[in-house]
Order: C-alpha cells, then structure tokens, then sequence
C-alpha cells in the first residue's frame, strides 16, 4: 500500500514559485506539501543559482537615481518589445499586472523580508532601435538569487508551526488524482526507495518549473521559421522536462500555450564542473569583444553586441554555419567586461562581500579570468593572434581559423581609431558609447580602442556556443493563477505559477523579455494563486 500525504495544499516544485506559494499559505495558517524532485542541498531550483536580476517598475531605488518610470510607460515597452498580438488576451493582462503590482508585490515585499538590493539599476535590454527598456529597470539583489531562496526558505520554517509543512525532496509526481470531478492531489514516486506516494489535498499547485530543460523537448517545439543550431548547451533546470504540462493537457484538458517562444543565452561555454550532462555556463558577453563566426570573421553586417536584444542575438547566432561562434578580446576587456551570470561565478555580491566588489569593480576582475583560464578548456590565452589562431583550431579539431583572416578581423577594427577617437565610425563603437552613458554601465564597458593597443594584451578568444534557458511559454492561466482548460473555463482545484505557466498566461513576455521578468514572475504569480486559494474559504 503507498505511503499516503495529506494536506491543504499540495505544491509540486521546490523553485521560487513554490516556496512563495508554500510560505504565504503557512502564514495563513494551512497546512502544505511541497514535493520537489531535486535533493535537499538544491531546493530553491534555478533560482538557487540565478544572478538575482529583477526588472522592477517606479521603485525607490530608481527614483534616487533619478529615472523617470511608470507602469504605463513599461507596458509600452513591454508589448513592442515582446511584440504581444491583440489575441494574446491573457499574457497582456498578466503583463498588465506585472507592471502595476510588481513595486508592491515584489520589491516592497521583499524588502520586508529582508531582502536588499545593490545602489544601482542597470540598462539591459534597450533593443537594437531604442524598442526595448526604454529606462534602467534591471535590480540586483544583494547576495544573488542564492540569498533570496536562503531567506525565504528560512522564512518557510519560521512560520511552519504545529508541524504543517512537509517537504519530500526527491520524489516526482507522475499524475494528479481527481474526485468527483475536482483535484484530490497527486501520486508520486520517491526516487531513492521506488516506493510510490499518495499525496492528498484539496488544492494543487503546479510549480515544476519549464519545458526546456529536456533539448528533446525543447527541439520538438522550436519554431520551424526560426534557426536552430545543431547542438546547444543546456541552462535550464534538467528536471523542468514538460511531463506534467503534457499530462495536464492529455488528462486536464489544460492548454500549453506558446511553447516555441523560449529566452535562450547566445554566448555560452560548458562548465569545467557541469552539474548535469551537456550543462552550460552563459557569459554576460563582452561589449568591447569582436563576435566572430567559425572562420575567424566578425559577424555583421550588424555587429552583435549585448544589453540590447538577446532575442535577436540567439537568432543570429543560430543561423551560423557551425553551431559556434567566437568572442575575440584582450585581457584589457576582460579584466572589466567579462561575466559569467549567476550565483556560482559572483562570488562578491553572492557573499556580500561590498569593499572587495567594489575593489574588483574598479581594478578589474582578476580572479574570474585568472579562475577560467586555468579550469575552462574554451577560454584560450595568448600572446600573439597567430598563437590564438593555432589554439582555436586545435580546440575545434579544424582548420577553420587563418591566422592570416584573424589578424585581418583585428586590423580592420583598430583602423577605425588611426585617426584618433573622433573620427571612428563603427557601429560597435557607437553602441559601446551609448552604454557608457548610463553611469553603472559605464563602469563594467570599456573606453573603446584598438583590440591590438600596446599592454592590452594578451589576446583572448571564447569558444561559444547557444544555451538554453527559461521557457516563455507554460500551462495557460487566469489572473488568479488558475490552470484553464481549453474552453477557458478553470480546472477546478488546480493552479500554476511561475515558469510552468509562462511567468503568467502561459506567456507573458511574448517573444522576448525586458530582462529580470522571472524572478518577479515567479513571485507575482505565487502571490496571486495564494490570495485566491485563501479567498475561496
């Protein structure tokens, strides 16, 4: 006979959403369930080691810095740069939401719980033609994602009294139970013993988080119009592989709705020490670095050049002849440019470390670069263009880099400062300047010159690859965080937050993000499904 749970409510998914869930139906005084199918060491799921970046509408912060915000003025932002259609009902009405309660139901509530966030917002996602983030919204919590899990789940257990919580990690649900017509809860299968577990309850909410953590997954929904390269990295989290999306629509009648549109990294590398198989790091890419195609050639004729569509980046990226690309750089540019995102690579702001962050802000970041160039096999040094060439080919087993080309790539870029810094006219540079006007991104972006100017060196090259990362699609949802079937009525009992249900609509963001929309996704939609689970008493 299985082992029998029961509870108010059940929570399938250790991430964000779920904790969020969980601890303010705790505080309310339910009793809840979390099922998660990772080990203890790794609750919390992809936030656990996510950088911690927010994008956050009229905050405080922002109005210390000046910056004229407003929801109105977000959602005009986000529609185009998403490029949300009129029939996309429900993801507009999340975005909507999003931006008018984000301040409140996010930044001040975190806030609240502890929770600061670094004296500085930054400006990603400006789009290629000023169509993205049309001001500074991107918050960095102190301490990484890493220390918002470590709050939150400390503030799971403070409010956990009479024993209300259980928490069974490494258990995976295989299908949710119904009676009479409603959820009853799930059963699931812990995966150290291969007993089987009845989990009871009245309400269930899904948090498993996304659909592309399996790349077969992933695969199968890939837009057919849209290049996809022949192999990827993989940044999302392996358990989100889309199983009970697909059960809730065979068995549910629940919707998926736009599983192809995904928020991938165009500048990865593997991990010297992958978690999983095929796990890769994305690089915050180099703004002063040369993106060039297998052969050495810069890639244009529109250069490509982070924080200003990521989108469009993965895109060109993917429609390469070889499903890798090559960032060219100097130890001038790393030493200030180069990034890994998350929590493991941010050690700094991971441990709230604030002189030496702002030592390494100012002085460059040695110990990442000196860190990646002794352990990752893809980030290659040398002291000439001619060495580099021979080191690149060697790691590509080919004979695609002509040291001759590569130097060619170089020269042409430098010769648009042989008449000094005036008269340059690359599209690059002109970027790069344009970033340097915003203050905080002026300190990580580099003063433009010649890739082969004097004590710059070495030269770098990172071999890249695409690497997968959130889905923007989902189970679609109401307001409420309710699943819908496919009359868009609601699956009584059964709700869906956070990536699992596209950060709200089953697609919120539509084709892209302005960046930073996860984090607080995840929150807005476990608040919300929390607010109506304790209204319906």
């Amino acid at each position: 006979m299985a082992e029998s749970y029961s509870s108010d409510i059940l929570v399938v998914g250790g991430g964000l959403a779920g904790i969020v869930t969980a601890l303010e139906a705790l505080r309310a005084g339910k009793s809840v369930t979390i099922v998660d199918s990772d080990t203890p060491d790794r609750f919390g799921g992809l936030a656990r080691w996510a950088f911690g970046g927010m994008a956050l509408v009229d905050t405080p912060l922002q109005q210390r810095m000046n910056i004229p915000d407003s929801p109105e003025l977000a959602l005009q932002d986000w529609i185009r740069f998403g490029e949300l259609q009129p029939g996309d009902t429900l993801p507009l009405k999340w975005a909507r939401y999003y931006v008018e309660n984000c301040r409140i139901d996010v930044y001040d509530w975190l806030r609240n719980e502890g929770i600061k966030f670094m004296p500085a917002v930054n400006w990603v996602e400006r789009g290629r033609f000023g169509d993205g983030n049309s001001v500074p919204r991107y918050h960095i919590v102190w301490g990484t994602s890493r220390e918002l899990v470590r709050r939150l789940t400390s503030a799971l257990h403070e409010a956990d009294s009479n024993g209300r919580l259980t928490m069974l990690h490494q258990h995976r649900v295989t299908e949710l139970e119904q009676t009479s017509g409603s959820l009853s809860g799930a059963m699931a299968i812990d995966e150290t013993t291969g007993a089987t577990v009845r989990l009871q309850a009245p309400v269930v909410v899904l948090a498993m988080g996304g659909i592309n953590g399996d790349h077969r997954e992933c695969r199968q929904n890939w837009p057919s119009e849209r290049p996809r390269p022949e192999t990827m990295l993989n940044g999302a989290h392996p358990f989100a592989d889309g199983k009970l999306h697909h059960w809730a629509e065979d068995h549910l009648d629940a919707n998926i709705t736009h599983a192809g549109e995904m928020w991938n990294y165009a500048a990865g590398f593997p991990h010297p020490y992958p978690h999983f198989e095929g796990h890769g790091l994305s690089s915050i890419p180099c703004k002063s670095a040369l993106w060039l195609n297998h052969r050495g050639e810069r890639i244009g004729p529109e250069p490509l050049v982070t924080g200003f569509d990521t989108h469009w980046l993965c895109q060109q990226v993917a429609r390469q002849e070889k499903p890798w690309t090559w960032h060219l750089l100097n130890r001038r540019i790393a030493l200030k440019e180069f990034a890994i995102s998350g929590a493991e690579h941010n050690a700094r702001i991971r441990d709230k470390q604030f002189p030496l962050f702002l030592k390494e802000l100012l002085l460059g970041n040695k110990p990442l670069v000196k860190q990646m160039e002794h352990e990752s096999a893809h980030f290659l040094v040398d002291d000439t263009l001619e060495g580099l060439a021979a080191k690149m080919n060697a790691l590509t087993c080919s004979m695609d880099i002509d040291p001759t080309r590569l130097q060619a790539t170089a020269d042409a870029f430098d010769a648009n400062f042989s008449k000094g810094q005036q008269l340059n006219n690359d599209p690059q540079i002109r970027m790069i300047r344009h970033a340097r006007q915003w203050g905080p991104d002026r300190l990580r972006t580099c003063k433009p010159a010649p890739l082969q100017k004097p004590g710059a060196g070495p030269f770098i090259a990172i071999h890249m690859q695409l690497t997968t990362r959130k889905s923007l699609g989902g189970l679609q949802t109401d307001l409420q965080s309710r699943v819908l079937d496919s009359h868009g009525r609601p699956v009584p009992g059964l709700y869906c937050v956070g990536e699992a249900a596209g950060f709200g609509g089953g697609g919120s963001n539509g084709k892209r993000s302005l960046e930073g929309t996860f984090l607080p996704g995840c929150i807005l939609t476990a608040r919300a499904a929390a607010r109506n689970i304790l209204s319906g008493d």
